[in-house]
């Protein structure tokens, strides 16, 4: 079983997403112990990049914060190797395009699969110009997981089909950050998912109370959350991670019947 499934084979999936650097790494190390240790089956690690087109106003901040910090994907790399000395739970990454090619996209992902990462989520990607990454992705077994939005209509049979790791679905259109509602009609596009893959589907985008987790885990095979966490480094600072675990348990209390 590949290390992407292990998040997925013991009921529901909650997945964390943390901006490496914001404030600094020790305190993301201990923020993704904590999240780790209270019950999130998936972190995914930000690498942040100075126009994060996906975010909101929330994890710009958090980029921003980090970037000042001087933060580097050097540093990253380092970080994640350590914290891969306890840390079990699959990782990914999440940036952009333009973060993987001016690194060099082979030497990215070489150094990927030398520490640990098992998957590169690439939200401004179109799935049309994926094979500009897939093939380096395939050579070093990292999951290239793919992403289907509102707006992906017709689209999300073939996305469907050539998935692999896990489906992201996005929930509402716009940027990342909390929402009070979601309107989507999330469960046509699940429906229409399972019809083309086996692999597990999650749904991000606004999530941030256990009611909203239960409500899309009910639908899919779990809720990722990033704004709300990232909410919590942005208020308590070097102090949050007692806060994220705390809240990380509620999550995933609130997913697993």
């Amino acid at each position: 079983m590949s290390n992407m499934k292990k998040a997925f084979q013991n009921g529901k999936a909650f997945i964390a997403f943390i901006t490496c650097g914001d404030p600094d790494l020790e305190t993301t190390a201990a923020a993704v112990r904590s999240a780790a240790e209270n019950g999130a089956d998936l972190i995914e690690l930000g690498i942040p990049f100075s126009d994060p087109t996906a975010e909101g106003p929330v994890i710009q901040g958090a980029n921003l914060r980090a970037l000042k910090g001087g933060i580097t994907t050097d540093k990253i790399f380092t970080f994640v190797r350590e914290l891969r000395r306890d840390v079990m739970v699959p990782m990914v990454f999440m940036t952009y395009v333009n973060v993987v090619f001016s690194y060099g996209a082979e030497q990215f992902l070489s150094a990927c699969r030398e520490i640990g990462i098992d998957g590169l989520i690439l939200p401004d990607l179109p799935f049309e110009e994926k094979e500009e990454f897939q093939p380096l992705c395939t050579r070093y077994g990292i999951d290239l997981i793919s992403l289907v939005a509102p707006t992906s209509e017709n689209r999300i049979a073939m996305i469907a089909r050539e998935a692999e790791g896990f489906l992201y679905i996005v929930s509402s259109l716009g940027v990342t950050g909390a929402r009070r509602e979601i309107k989507t009609d999330l469960a046509s596009i699940v429906a229409l998912v399972r019809q083309n893959t086996d692999i597990p589907c999650a749904i991000g985008f606004g999530i941030s109370t256990p009611e909203q987790a239960k409500k899309m885990a009910e639908l899919s095979d779990g809720a990722i959350v990033g704004s709300a966490i990232i909410k919590l480094l942005e208020k308590y600072g070097r102090n949050a991670p007692e806060h994220i675990g705390t809240y990380v348990r509620s999550m995933k209390d609130a997913i697993t019947y």
